[in-house]
């Protein structure tokens, strides 16, 4: 068992790493339940599958439709409606268990439900077990953009079980993986080369490899947290390594599966090492190593790969309704190499979208 602390003062909390976490489950919830009773959300596919390892426990379920749909003003809604239908009070802490999609959604209607109550983030996906579930952005998707409405709310607590990770689909344990590569790519070398040599134990979930892997991207990304809880200085905007690039091809895709938000980091993270290339900032080897590595474990390097058709002038119109826009000015998360990226605020878009139109 891993337990890692996120500092941030009165919103501390406990992010537990421990394969089989689940099967203790009413030792660890029990003291957070009113009057024994905990109100659980969850989606159509988790439920079935996971549910039943929260025994021991008075659990009342509320289901949503599983996918990115579910991110919207409408399930929201609903949601908070039956959350209020089941009595909740301010003390509660709902439990969001699911992948980032319940995390974001069950997060923003605790921030808003009475004016806030507590939750508690049980990640069943590795994206939102190394990403998601920490750090307290919880969002909903709107036609102007993802993740373009919500709140920072904190949980109380964070369960980690690698277990739930066997009956994740290939594809989406890929595209978690793209997470753990982008943490590495921000700042830990060191953490990247460990992957390269191991990234096949991770994905076949090997217990040790897995365990490793997703330990030091959540200490990693819990400190960064913690220096910086709203993204105010450039630090935490670091974690954002893709995700510039990324969200304008969610966006063009249609937030639909045709691009999971992994393969989408992933091909951002590539554009971004890219166009740091062209801007003589990344030496091309480096690039040429990342590009390498995530080809190897079948994640999209370029637009074609990532399904994407779009002019740069289209794609880049995308980026402008981006929540971190400030001034007219979006900032963009480059690299000098490997382990070694930064924040940079004074990026030409039309050069920016020149270079997406010779992207291949």
């Amino acid at each position: 068992m891993t337990t890692i602390r996120a500092e941030l003062g009165p919103r501390s909390y406990d992010i537990i790493i421990e394969h089989g976490l689940l099967d203790r489950a009413a030792e660890l919830l029990s003291p957070y339940a009113r009057d024994g009773r905990l109100i659980v959300v969850s989606d159509d596919q988790v439920w079935p599958a996971q549910g039943s390892r929260l025994g021991g426990l008075n659990v009342s379920p509320v289901i949503v439709p599983a996918g990115e749909g579910s991110k919207s003003w409408a399930t929201l809604a609903d949601l908070v409606d039956r959350l209020l239908a089941l009595g909740v009070e301010r003390g509660d802490h709902i439990v969001a268990l699911g992948g980032g999609v319940i995390g974001d959604l069950v997060g923003f209607a605790a921030a808003i439900v009475k004016r806030g109550c507590s939750f508690i983030q049980v990640p069943t996906s590795l994206l939102a077990q190394v990403d998601s579930s920490v750090g307290g952005k919880t969002a909903i998707n709107v036609p102007a953009g993802k993740n373009m409405v919500g709140a920072f709310h904190q949980p109380s607590l964070v369960l980690i079980d690698p277990v739930v990770l066997d009956t994740l689909p290939d594809r989406h344990m890929n595209a978690g993986y793209a997470e753990i590569v982008k943490y590495a790519l921000i700042e830990d070398a060191i953490f990247f080369d460990w992957l390269v040599s191991n990234a096949s134990s991770v994905l076949e979930r090997d217990p040790a490899a897995l365990h490793h892997a997703i330990a030091i991207a959540v200490g990693g990304k819990a400190r960064i947290v913690a220096d910086d809880e709203r993204e105010t200085k450039d630090c935490r905007a670091l974690l954002n390594l893709g995700h510039t690039f990324g969200h304008a091809l969610e966006t063009e895709t249609g937030f639909s599966d045709r691009l999971l938000h992994g393969e989408a980091v992933a091909a951002g993270v590539m554009l971004a090492f890219d166009f740091s290339v062209e801007r003589g900032l990344c030496p091309s080897q480096d690039a040429e190593r990342v590009r390498a590595h995530l080809r190897e474990v079948g994640l999209p390097v370029t637009l074609a790969a990532a399904s994407i058709r779009a002019t740069g002038e289209r794609l880049v119109e995308h980026m402008l309704l981006d929540k971190k826009r400030e001034g007219g000015r979006l900032p963009f998360i480059l690299t000098c190499g490997i382990g070694r990226s930064f924040v940079d605020k004074d990026v030409d878009l039309v050069e920016v979208a020149n270079f997406l139109d010779r992207h291949e």
